[in-house]
């Protein structure tokens, strides 16, 4: 497998799940500290057929970090390489991946495709794995947030890793800031993560991409001042659609959405609002890199590829 600068030109979609599967526990950010949640996400996952594998060191604490930069990045390395491993999804977020990248192997990655899940902090890792290797990567539940949210969420998330085709995703209380129809491959998560990527060698890039972004705990001029950025980056000029998730304890929801009108409403994109990702009670799983279709008139995202290998 050749590694490639443009993922989206030699994409990687990785074998799907099925039942009785392996999936790997991986903790490359903070430390496992509620670990009543962690439990039982790990029998909601047993629950749904799977097996699990903890890494070794999974419980270590390092302040706030699960371990040394050296030791995440080896428990990471080892799950990619266990053939037996079938996916791998992160225990938790909090912060570490960005102290991650530089060391790790995405030759082994690339030769060993899986779905990777994660969200929040895990977006660091879901985007450059994405990146430098063009594997599809999965925007969705981690262990100890999966057994707090809704059935809906769970039941997506099943769906999502064990067909081929992905359902369409049309969800109640969507509110459309600006209409219209767009394409593109499908790209985001948490806003503050992809901020701290820019100008970095992990940044995938944004042109001709759908993209959405959900934050927790920022003040509302946190939120304007991250999105500002990006506009004057230039890193919303080129995408074709905007979706705005979940964000969560960031001050009064409208004063985000007006700013975001402000910054984009004049590029003639399609822009949602209060769509069921991120830091919420509802956190629906999302594939990365594939082509994807927001329909304003229906209200539908609808992805148009398998994020997996056909069976």
């Amino acid at each position: 497998m050749k590694k490639t600068d443009n993922p989206f030109s030699d994409p990687i979609p990785p074998p799907r799940l099925a039942k009785g599967d392996i999936i790997g526990i991986a903790a490359p950010a903070g430390p496992i500290v509620e670990e009543d949640n962690f439990n039982r996400g790990v029998r909601l996952l047993h629950e749904m057929g799977f097996l699990t594998r903890i890494s070794r060191g999974l419980m270590k604490k390092e302040g706030y970090l699960a371990g040394s930069d050296s030791h995440r990045i080896t428990e990471f390395h080892d799950l990619w390489a266990d053939r037996e491993v079938k996916a791998i999804i992160a225990a938790r977020g909090g912060y570490g991946s960005l102290r991650m990248l530089s060391g790790l192997d995405m030759d082994l990655i690339r030769h060993h495709p899986k779905p990777f899940i994660g969200f929040s902090d895990a977006t660091v890792l879901l985007t450059a794995i994405l990146k430098h290797t063009g594997i599809y990567t999965f925007h969705g539940p981690m262990v100890t947030t999966i057994a707090k949210g809704d059935r809906e969420s769970a039941h997506a998330f099943f769906r999502m890793l064990t067909r081929i085709e992905p359902d369409s995703i049309k969800p109640a209380g969507l509110e459309i800031l600006a209409p219209g129809r767009a394409q593109g491959r499908l790209i985001g998560g948490n806003l503050t993560s992809l901020v701290h990527m820019l100008a970095t060698a992990h940044e995938l890039t944004w042109q001709n991409c759908i993209l959405f972004i959900e934050e927790i705990n920022e003040t509302g001029y946190r939120v304007d001042r991250m999105l500002t950025h990006l506009k004057e980056a230039g890193r919303l000029n080129s995408i074709t659609g905007l979706i705005l998730g979940n964000f969560k304890e960031c001050g009064d929801p409208e004063i985000i959405w007006n700013r975001v009108m402000e910054l984009l409403g004049e590029q003639g994109i399609p822009i949602w609002a209060n769509f069921p990702v991120g830091h919420g009670n509802r956190n629906l799983i999302l594939p990365l890199g594939i082509k994807t279709e927001m329909d304003s008139a229906s209200g539908t995202l609808n992805f148009l590829q398998p994020p997996f290998l056909p069976a």
